[in-house]
């Protein structure tokens, strides 16, 4: 980091500098979340996969708005941007009905006051995109908000601006992405205003962090779709009840993403013994929401058996290299303590056996 650079702050992902007076450095970490708790596990590299999606997505969208993006340094996660101030709004449009906007629905029949038709299913498309604005919370989770509301934080001018530009940009940017087969269920931006009173577009555009997308060949209206969403916040330890739940499958599929189909080696043990294969199964806790275990019960008591609950753990094989199995298990123990670290783990179960 260069000397005149001073760190003025940190969030839950990026860590901030300034450059000067105009110019600010965000620097993308791997971190994952869970509301204001950073997690212990990391995504390798995915601090460069937001900083590279974002200069992305800003290079194709500056003639519809223009964005705070001045250089890409080559860490590959350091972006140099101008100095704004930000409006107090995260502007979420949504193209399809999921998520929080999916309870909303369920709950009133409307998302941030706009009344959608009767009848919709999880995941349904929507006859055309909604702009959902919600609270920037310092704490805990954003809450959505209708219009009257955005327009009392930013004034009803610059909230119809906001409102224009950012389904512009939704749209732009899912016709591109639906063409290569890729679905972007909905998105959230920041925008700022520079010293002239023009607004722009800050922090990042349609990541994984910021935007939930789908595989167009998986999607089906009425489901739950896995998508490739990697930063939302996630249910903290302690949270209620509901807020675990909600966030459940988001923390699944953070995980997932994390570790899916890696085999990881320990260090090296002294040579001399055969090379080992561990597997460590892991349970999730009672509560958490797990639509496989739903499904699993159902099915089971469709058979006629009598089912409590199901739950679906995770089975992760890793290879080992050469060494003392004792001593290879309880390196595996050590890893799996950190493991139960995650609120949504209760207990894990490990086999060593020759390769």
């Amino acid at each position: 980091m260069p000397e005149a650079a001073t760190h003025v702050g940190s969030g839950k992902v990026r860590e901030l500098f300034e450059l000067d007076e105009g110019r600010l450095l965000l620097v993308a970490s791997d971190r994952i979340s869970t509301f204001d708790v950073v997690l212990p596990t990391e995504i390798p590299d995915k601090g460069r996969v937001l900083t590279g999606l974002s200069g992305f997505w800003f290079a194709r969208t500056r003639e519809l708005v223009p964005n705070h993006l001045l250089g890409l340094r080559d860490d590959g996660r350091s972006t140099e941007c101008r100095r704004l101030e930000m409006l107090p709004l995260e502007c979420v449009v949504r193209g399809y009905l999921a998520g929080s906007g999916w309870k909303d629905y369920r709950a009133s029949g409307a998302v941030c006051g706009h009344a959608l038709p009767a009848g919709l299913r999880e995941s349904e498309r929507l006859l055309e995109p909604i702009f959902t604005p919600s609270t920037k919370a310092l704490e805990g989770h954003d809450e959505n908000i209708d219009r009257e509301q955005a327009a009392a934080l930013v004034g009803g001018e610059r909230f119809d601006e906001v409102e224009r530009v950012s389904i512009e940009l939704y749209r732009a940017a899912s016709d591109r992405a639906a063409e290569r087969g890729i679905l972007i269920a909905d998105t959230k931006f920041e925008f700022g205003v520079d010293p002239d009173g023009t607004l722009v577009l800050a922090d990042e555009a349609f990541t994984p962090d910021s935007s939930r997308f789908w595989p167009a060949d998986d999607y089906e209206p009425g489901r739950l779709l896995r998508g490739a969403r990697l930063g939302q916040d996630l249910p903290r330890p302690g949270a209620p009840r509901r807020d675990r739940r909600r966030h459940a499958r988001t923390v699944r599929r953070r995980l997932r993403t994390a570790d899916r189909d890696r085999v990881r080696r320990l260090p090296g043990r002294p040579r001399g013994r055969a090379p080992m294969r561990a597997t460590v199964l892991v349970r999730p806790k009672p509560g958490i929401l797990d639509p496989q275990g739903e499904a699993v019960e159902s099915s089971l008591r469709q058979l006629g058996f009598a089912v409590d609950e199901a739950r679906v753990g995770k089975v992760v094989d890793l290879e080992l290299g050469d060494g003392d199995p004792e001593q290879a298990k309880a390196d595996l123990e050590r890893m799996c303590q950190q493991l139960l670290a995650n609120p949504l783990i209760e207990s894990y179960e490990i086999t060593v056996t020759p390769r």
